[in-house]
């Protein structure tokens, strides 16, 4: 009888004990959802005012002003990598519309015509480079908008604007000629060579950046949307807190840190009016 009733309370403290944890989980739960923020994020690239040079990854600095202008008037606030991460801290929380405008691979036209644009309508801008392309232009000084790309000193004026946040897009990975897609993994590469040569890679970078602009960035973005299963755990071992692909879809921020990686992002070609562009992208947000 007494075993009887030494077991009937054990089981008793299991359920309640399960029962409090699945109500602690609930409520974990119901509170990253709570706090659950829709956010698009379009992709830029190249910025160019001859209009025989536009296409799917270059438009020109009108059309990129007439994004900014649609953008602004219909309510929309600009974000970056940090302003998610405090959203997902939960030390502070993001705007009612927030959107998130990236650049990718760090051409010194983005200097030359995003960035005075950035600052004439106060918008925000990611800015994710090319580390060897950087070092190569800093060192020769070259300024051509058809290809060179940003220097240390003009990254430095961008990010003291507070306008211009920097990412990694890796030192030397933005590649298809050696060997591999981006920073994937190689046909036959063994995962600890795999895991050296992408921490070799971005940790040289990471390095730059402290060297440079006394700043680390937190995100990485996946040059070409090229992603192997096993880099989310080593882009986590290296201290990223955010990485970006190239898949097209709204993203769902909530104060779950998982949310941050493999963000997607939006394309933004030539060819189309911002009402046109946007109005089905930010109708999806807004659903």
């Amino acid at each position: 009888m007494i075993r009887r009733r030494l077991l009937s309370g054990a089981i008793i403290l299991c359920l309640s004990a399960c029962l409090c944890l699945g109500a602690i989980q609930y409520r974990a739960v119901r509170a990253w959802e709570e706090c659950a923020v829709k956010l698009p994020i379009i992709m830029y690239h190249s910025i160019l005012k001859d209009p025989k040079y536009t296409g799917k990854y270059v438009i020109t600095p009108d059309q990129l002003e007439q994004d900014l202008i649609y953008l602004t008037e219909n309510g929309y606030t600009t974000v970056t990598v940090q302003d998610l991460i405090n959203h997902v801290q939960g030390t502070a929380s993001l705007p009612e519309k927030p959107i998130m405008l990236t650049f990718d691979d760090g051409y010194y036209n983005n200097y030359l015509y995003a960035y005075p644009l950035m600052k004439k309508y106060q918008c925000k801008m990611v800015l994710a480079v090319i580390g060897i392309q950087s070092e190569k232009y800093s060192k020769t000084q070259e300024t051509n908008a058809y290809y060179s790309h940003i220097t240390w000193e003009q990254m430095k004026e961008m990010t003291d604007s507070g306008l211009v946040e920097i990412q990694n897009h890796s030192y030397d990975m933005h590649s298809l000629n050696k060997g591999r897609n981006g920073s994937k993994r190689k046909q036959g590469e063994s995962s600890a060579a795999y895991e050296a040569s992408l921490t070799n890679d971005l940790s040289s970078l990471q390095k730059l950046f402290q060297e440079n602009l006394d700043y680390v960035p937190s995100a990485y973005v996946y040059p070409f949307g090229a992603i192997s299963a096993d880099s989310k755990s080593i882009i986590k071992k290296l201290g990223f807190l955010a990485s970006f692909s190239c898949e097209a879809r709204i993203n769902v921020i909530t104060q779950d840190p998982e949310c941050l990686y493999l963000l997607g992002r939006y394309l933004r070609p030539s060819g189309t009016t911002s009402d046109a562009y946007f109005k089905k992208i930010l109708k999806e947000a807004a659903s």
